[in-house]
């Protein structure tokens, strides 16, 4: 399935959303980030950060599990989204 830049938002809010719900890895992201309360409500409108959301999400496995579960939707689809968002692109060395 080919994810949408506006699907990949999408998706990554509700991301946030379940973040900020997980009284365990919300203070892990904000302290990994260096994002406050302001930044993230700013955040939730901007692309990149949403993308960040997402690449914390994927630093663990059993992170994505629990989101992707909670949100009944493929593994994959994470991964996915944060390819169609700013600085998702696959790298190419040659």
């Amino acid at each position: 399935m080919a994810v949408t830049q506006d699907f990949a938002e999408t998706l990554a809010l509700r991301a946030l959303e379940w973040l900020i719900g997980n009284d365990e890895l919300l203070p892990i992201f904000m302290g990994s980030t260096g994002a406050g309360i302001e930044e993230l409500k700013t955040g939730a409108g901007d692309p990149a950060f949403l993308g960040s959301v997402l690449d914390f999400l994927l630093m663990d496995d059993q992170w994505v599990i629990a989101f992707c579960d909670a949100q009944a939707m493929p593994y994959e689809r994470l991964m996915q989204a944060r390819a169609a968002l700013p600085g998702g692109e696959v790298m190419h060395w040659t």
